[in-house]
């Protein structure tokens, strides 16, 4: 018998994008999407029903919209599909409040925060079976001085990201970044300042900089199943990231299923032990830099859903829609597979590919995959095409070709 559901997919953003394409390559239809404002992405769509609400993000707002919009829906259960920190987290706070209808699969509160403040992050799982980035934790806005012994130690240059990144992008200034790389003990002291004079009064998480460039980086994404259960992880190589303040840390370029280092299921192994330990349950991102002086894959952050370049586990014929309904709508117990399928994922065009990705091994896979027709752009979908779509997408390479000429880091 056929259960009676639909999904409910929150933002607006890639993430919200692809997820409303895997949902249309499931059920060739369109999908319920609401967020606080329409982004290109979605905004020239023709996949989805896009519904605008002002304040989206104020929790009451967000209570009584997804009440009414239930109330609407004359089916028994609603797949509710967040796709960024703080939809995420308001789902997880309010889910008390929200109609019987929905279902969901994210973390405990208490996980949530764990992994999703950073400065928490690194104090509860420091003697974990993670390896992580030395990391010193500096509270601002307490007139606390900096402990340049502790500082010394990390050697510069450094890395210093909010451990609130939901606060931090309330007190927004110019300048503003996602992460910063310092170099000397001024540098330092500056952007703090910066930071404490906008108003932010979280930590802040320093840390030594792993060397490499953005092909040291590596995305292995889990899905987790209601009952705890590791049923999908991948492991990719990235090759490029964004090239704006606030994209830091945003892949732009990946290839699953190769390694130049060596392509081995035991990398994940303890990721993998971590979450079967702490009871994680649904989407989650790790973040990893592989550490040349001592062949370590350093875990950078965990991220909570899937991420905004997760789309190549679709491609790769895992659908991310799919693994949500199996298991919260059929409850399908499936086994634990480690995609091992070559795929690569590319929001920039060829050229800056073949221009800007110094690693030549992975380059050149990035290349052949391409002529193989095993790269994907998660927006570039065949049946989503409209003369305002293809004029976005047009823009969107030319914006990316001029970017990765303009910004290096």
């Amino acid at each position: 018998m056929e259960e009676n559901f639909d999904v409910l997919i929150l933002g607006s953003d890639f993430n919200a994008y692809y997820m409303a394409r895997c949902y249309h390559e499931l059920y060739n239809k369109k999908v319920d999407v609401i967020s606080k404002k329409a982004m290109g992405v979605v905004s020239y769509s023709k996949i989805v029903n896009f519904k605008e609400v002002e304040d989206f993000e104020n929790p009451e707002i967000f209570v009584n919209t997804l009440n009414s919009y239930a109330n609407n829906k004359e089916v028994e259960k609603i797949v509710l599909i967040g796709t960024s920190d703080e939809l995420v987290r308001l789902i997880i706070e309010n889910q008390g409040k929200l109609d019987k209808k929905y279902v969901h699969n994210y973390p405990s509160l208490e996980i949530l925060n764990k992994l999703l403040v950073k400065d928490t992050f690194y104090k509860v799982f420091e003697k974990s079976e993670l390896d992580l980035p030395k990391t010193y934790i500096y509270p601002c806005g307490k007139s606390e001085k900096l402990d340049n012994e502790k500082i010394e130690s990390l050697m510069y240059p450094l890395i210093i990201k909010p451990g609130n990144n939901i606060q931090y992008h309330i007190h927004k200034f110019d300048g503003m970044y996602k992460v910063y790389k310092v170099f000397s003990k001024e540098e330092l002291e500056n952007v703090i300042q910066k930071i404490e004079n906008a108003g932010y009064k979280d930590n802040l998480v320093i840390q030594e900089f792993i060397p490499g460039d953005d092909c040291a980086l590596f995305d292995s994404v889990f899905y987790c199943s209601k009952e705890k259960k590791v049923q999908l992880v991948t492991l990719a190589q990235i090759g490029l990231q964004e090239r704006n303040p606030g994209g830091i840390g945003n892949c732009t370029l990946l290839v699953n299923g190769f390694n130049e280092h060596g392509f081995d299921e035991k990398i994940v192994e303890p990721l993998k032990a971590f979450m079967e330990k702490i009871g994680y349950q649904g989407f989650a991102e790790f973040d990893l830099k592989y550490d040349n002086r001592d062949g370590k894959y350093k875990v950078l952050e965990i991220n909570p859903r899937q991420a905004r370049s997760s789309y190549y586990l679709a491609a790769a014929g895992y659908n991310l829609v799919k693994y949500l309904v199996d298991d919260l709508i059929y409850k399908k117990d499936k086994p634990y597979t480690f995609m091992k399928e070559k795929i690569a994922l590319s929001f920039v065009p060829k050229s800056v590919i073949k221009k800007y990705v110094t690693s030549i091994p992975l380059r050149n896979e990035a290349i052949s995959l391409l002529k193989q027709g095993k790269l994907v752009n998660p927006l570039k979908y065949k049946k989503d095409k409209s003369i305002k779509r293809n004029l976005y997408l047009i823009a969107k390479d030319f914006s990316y070709k001029r970017k990765y000429k303009k910004l290096k880091w």
